[in-house]
């Protein structure tokens, strides 16, 4: 499941009545329009705290975007998403805003004595899970009234020569032996350490990481976010996370569903998210066919994701910390699936609650035409930070769209990409290269060989239609041109890329031909490496 915000908008009714196959997309859309909501709040934290340090003559960071006094903002409007920047805000404490830092450290104090207090366990007198609900009610309880005040309960006491007296101080003497036990159990849990993902809330480099992610999910308030803390920490034990990440939760049916494949430019690792797969029915059959299963599959998606956390994600100060999400909206189920919908609603209420701040980018591809119409319409409101989070792109420019965030090497190959499993010739390592096939133009590329060895290359041009052929020219003139590919045309149905070598006993250079003999713009990717001669017999 993407990680995503969930809402408390009924969307059923409008689903039931839509011809569009999109009932996960609009719960998807629904989720979106409730993190744009949380985050323009971010605008009117950011103004606050100009006010506060307006002597200290600093800037506010990148992540806030004030709004003027009219309401509108103090930035052009630009409905192309794929078009706006933004840099993910810093967890080095030394770039907070000095407002920030006192937050900071006021939210230490308050686990600090939370921890004393052993709030952090759940209550023995409920068994009900912790509600987002209870995020609000931050006052202290209000002690009971007594129907007598101090100096008449005094008065009552002295009566009947004493014998209430001796009756009330029998009711307030507690056995030794019981007080014993009650400050043994208060100074353990006060020792007690809460940790989260591995990490200690309290005296780690890394903890202030894990604190930050909870005071950007609540705009930096202190109270706020100590309660969201607490009913994460309480909400992993009730679910037994600890507990799940040594069991064998397998689901090998949906490791084309949800996975992991490389990084993005800036070293964020990526989760794929392809929920077309569910028209499998027999696929859906055994993820969500009962009650026992979808619980099943929520375990197997929390268990994945502290997985990827734990191992991908590095919480020192200046590390890594997010991932990117990529959605793949192609053939998403219809709203007969509604099980599928249940399913996500409730995995994102979890993550919601549970994960904040863990996604730096969110990338839907193959999205429907009117869903991108709809989304430019939307995004007018909504402020640039937000709008930054989340790119959509259509089924013709998913590929490229993918690109502009994560290099064509660690792409699947199914995306666009040259990335392929257990590839004997070229790695991640390997870089590939980029080039625009100008409309009916033919392009050459060059291999030079200086030496006898064995060349291998690999190539694809996204949609194809184009023709291609290969030859090795020899240094020497007076040398034959050897032919590797004859002239062909590569179409869409063709297989998605091309691998070819040859090994080469003397001097020269191989050219690749790609005619493009469309009217269109094409992206050529390519790349070749070489063995010497020893390696390659």
């Amino acid at each position: 499941m993407a990680l995503f915000l969930d809402n408390s908008l009924s969307e059923s009714s409008f689903i039931n009545k839509s011809p569009f196959p999109f009932s996960l997309i609009l719960s998807l859309s629904l989720s979106l329009c409730a993190v744009m909501v949380e985050e323009t709040k971010i605008a009117a934290a950011a103004a606050a705290s100009a006010e506060v340090s307006k002597t200290e003559e600093k800037t506010p960071p990148a992540s806030y975007v004030p709004e003027a006094e009219d309401g509108k903002k103090p930035f052009k409007e630009d409905t192309n998403l794929q078009s706006v920047s933004f840099k993910e805000e810093s967890n080095l404490v030394a770039d907070l805003l000095d407002p920030e830092k006192k937050i900071l450290n006021e939210l230490k104090q308050l686990i600090q004595a939370a921890i004393a207090n052993n709030e952090f366990n759940p209550s023995p007198n409920k068994s009900e899970k912790p509600s987002k609900n209870t995020e609000a009610k931050t006052e202290e309880p209000v002690p009971p009234k007594t129907e007598n005040p101090p100096a008449a309960q005094e008065e009552a006491v002295a009566d009947d020569d004493g014998a209430k007296t001796v009756e009330a101080i029998a009711e307030t003497v507690v056995p030794p032996h019981a007080a014993t036990v009650a400050d043994e159990e208060k100074t353990s849990c006060a020792a007690e350490e809460v940790f989260l993902w591995g990490v200690p809330l309290l005296g780690s480099e890394k903890s202030d990481t894990v604190l930050l992610k909870f005071l950007r999910a609540r705009d930096f308030k202190a109270k706020e976010a100590l309660v969201m803390i607490k009913n994460a920490v309480i909400w992993r034990k009730q679910f037994g996370v600890e507990a799940l990440l040594e069991e064998d939760v397998a689901f090998l049916e949906l490791e084309k569903v949800v996975f992991y494949h490389g990084k993005d430019k800036d070293g964020h690792p990526v989760c794929y998210n392809v929920y077309g797969e569910f028209q499998d029915q027999e696929l859906y059959d055994k993820v969500f066919g009962d009650e026992e299963k979808m619980e099943k599959f929520l375990k197997w998606r929390i268990l994945l994701l502290e997985k990827g956390i734990r191992k991908q994600l590095n919480f020192e100060p200046g590390k890594v910390c997010t991932l990117v999400q990529v959605t793949d909206l192609k053939n998403v189920p219809g709203p007969g699936k509604k099980e599928l919908r249940q399913a996500t609603k409730k995995a994102l209420a979890l993550l919601q609650d549970n994960y904040p701040e863990f996604v730096a980018k969110q990338v839907f591809i193959n999205v429907p035409w009117w869903y991108l119409a709809y989304n430019m319409f939307m995004s007018r409101f909504f402020s640039q930070r937000t709008k930054s989070k989340f790119v959509f792109a259509g089924p013709s420019k998913s590929a490229e769209t993918l690109f502009k965030y994560i290099a064509p090497e660690f792409v699947p190959i199914q995306y666009g990409g040259m990335s392929k499993h257990n590839d004997a010739d070229f790695s991640t390592d390997d870089t590939v290269n980029e080039i625009t096939l100008k409309p009916s133009n033919t392009h050459f590329i060059e291999f030079p060989v200086s030496q006898p060895c064995l060349l291998f290359w690999e190539l694809r041009v996204l949609a194809w239609d184009v023709s291609y052929g290969a030859e090795f020219t020899p240094s020497d003139e007076g040398a034959y041109t050897v032919i590797l590919q004859k002239v062909r045309k590569l179409t869409s149905i063709d297989e998605p890329y091309v691998k070819n070598s040859f090994k080469a006993s003397q001097p020269g250079k191989i050219v690749i031909t790609i005619d493009n003999v469309t009217t269109k713009k094409k992206k050529l990717l390519y790349r070749w490496k070489t063995k010497a001669s020893t390696e390659s017999t």
